[in-house]
């Protein structure tokens, strides 16, 4: 009976990994079917490649926990449906924005907030397992910072990209003509920090201690 759990859990884990693979690589190829803009798909779906890259390189060296990884997969899979029909025009956004009566496509605002809710628990994990931080406060702080700074860089990517290439600023940005765009999306960001870092918490803590257990 001991004998059979190990491999039941090993059995498990590869199934959720190719779920995980088949997910991502459907998606992108989806994604890189005919996109609205093929400059502004490269520039969206550029941050779910290099995240592959680098979860690959690490798999065996410092593996994630399950739930690190699954959140790690829904924010590029956010980024990839972005990218295929630009943030203005996913149709997620015009079916809200016409059943709430809003005034623009706030899927852009579904991006920012993964951009802080998912990198929360990248950074909690890696200060925890890392020893980076000891004191859960200090801790809770910093992550926080940490989330608003990737935040904060993406805005200026944005703005550089916008500078180089005028013809996708317009689709790469997103803004539909808000004076606070910039200031709204790292609001979102924030938001989403604060929240993986109070919803997610235990969960993220005893998946810790499974994976310390080997």
């Amino acid at each position: 009976m001991t004998d059979r759990l190990p491999s039941r859990h090993q059995s498990q884990a590869r199934l959720l990994q190719w779920a995980w693979l088949a997910l991502f690589w459907g998606v992108l190829a989806w994604s890189a079917i005919a996109p609205r803009d093929r400059l502004t798909w490269w520039l969206e779906v550029a941050p779910a490649l290099a995240g592959f890259l680098v979860l690959v390189g690490t798999r065996r060296s410092f593996p994630l926990t399950p739930l690190a990884y699954t959140l790690v997969l829904l924010h590029c899979l956010i980024l990839m449906i972005g990218g295929h029909y630009t943030y203005a025009e996913v149709p997620l956004g015009d079916w809200l924005r016409d059943a709430l009566g809003q005034d623009r496509n706030n899927y852009d605002k579904l991006g920012h907030f993964a951009q802080g809710f998912v990198p929360a628990i990248l950074a909690r994990e890696l200060m925890i397992r890392l020893r980076i931080v000891l004191r859960p406060a200090w801790r809770g702080f910093l992550v926080a910072c940490v989330c608003l700074a990737i935040s904060a860089a993406y805005e200026l990517l944005e703005w550089a990209a916008a500078l180089v290439s005028a013809q996708a600023a317009d689709a790469f940005l997103g803004t539909q003509g808000y004076a606070w765009d910039t200031q709204s999306d790292m609001a979102f960001a924030l938001l989403g920090a604060l929240l993986a870092l109070v919803l997610l918490g235990r969960w993220h803590d005893r998946q810790l201690a499974r994976l310390s257990r080997g």
